[in-house]
């Protein structure tokens, strides 16, 4: 089972400096259970997709698209996908909201003095450097 998971990514990998990190999973793993009987999946490496049958990816392709269904209804689904990704979103409540704007708004102030003042000071060293 250790040598399944360290295979898999699912292990604590040492970076070199000390400090270990979890690893996340590389993804191989769906790509080794679609392998039958090969030699190859104890050795870890990825077995190459087979390609004999073009016209069954063409013919699937059609046939998702042609199921898409009605223009309305993939709308609606599109707006209650949306809406369950709404939810999903931790708003900010209005403590925050005062205090990100505040900063938002002392930032823009700053940014377009500074601008200011460097244009006036670019503008005086042209006068003093041409005039």
């Amino acid at each position: 089972m250790s040598d399944e998971r360290d295979r898999h990514g699912a292990h604590a990998a040492d970076e070199g400096d000390g400090t270990a990190a979890v690893s996340r999973p590389s993804g191989k793993r769906s790509a080794r259970r679609t392998r039958s009987g090969s030699t190859s999946a104890d050795t870890g490496s990825i077995a190459t997709i087979d390609r004999t049958s073009p016209k069954k990816d063409k013919t699937a392709g059609k046939a998702k698209r042609a199921g898409a269904g009605n223009p309305f209804s993939r709308l609606i689904k599109f707006l209650r996908e949306v809406i369950a990704e709404l939810r999903k979103v931790i708003w900010p409540n209005r403590k925050q909201m005062v205090t990100y704007t505040s900063v938002v708004l002392v930032f823009v102030v700053f940014m377009v003095a500074f601008i200011s003042g460097m244009d006036l000071a670019f503008v005086k060293g042209v006068d003093w450097l041409f005039g």
